[in-house]
């Protein structure tokens, strides 16, 4: 129980940083932008972005119990990263106000999911699958960061 509370504590650690960095500046600056016809609602977003990292808190605290070694310790490095670049982008979006900086950090975030749900297969095909919706999502939510950039360009 300790892994999946500690697991747990982590990405929703990364949830709050995000939230602080999004929240300030959803008035009047995210509003206020151009967005394309298949953006979604506002509440859409803390809704999925919690479910999503409920998923990779449990898919964490697999790897946690069931890696070891090597395998276990690169599964965390990527996870590290890609969770560095999750955080990283509501601060280049929203606190910077740019979608553009928000777009660079989006593009490198994907392959580190990727590299992340490789990483996990190594130790747990089910922790990789846990963070299959995670990647469609960001890879809908480039879409339409770049959709945004375009049309406030």
């Amino acid at each position: 129980m300790l892994k999946l509370a500690a697991a747990t504590l982590v990405c929703f650690a990364a949830v709050q940083l995000g939230s602080a960095a999004t929240r300030p500046n959803i008035t009047p600056w995210y509003e206020g932008l151009e967005k394309p016809f298949f953006n979604p609602p506002n509440l859409a977003f803390p809704i999925a972005w919690s479910l999503l990292f409920a998923l990779m808190a449990i898919a964490l605290w697999r790897v946690l119990v069931l890696g070891s070694g090597e395998p276990k310790r690169r599964a965390l490095i990527a996870f590290g990263v890609q969770l560095a670049l999750n955080i990283g982008w509501s601060f280049a979006f929203f606190s910077a106000h740019s979608p553009a900086l928000g777009l660079v950090d989006i593009v490198l975030l994907i392959p580190a999911i990727v590299w992340t749900i490789l990483r996990f297969r190594a130790v747990d095909a089910v922790a990789a699958w846990l963070l299959a919706p995670y990647l469609a999502w960001v890879g809908y939510a480039c879409a339409l960061n770049a959709a945004i950039l375009f049309l406030n360009a």
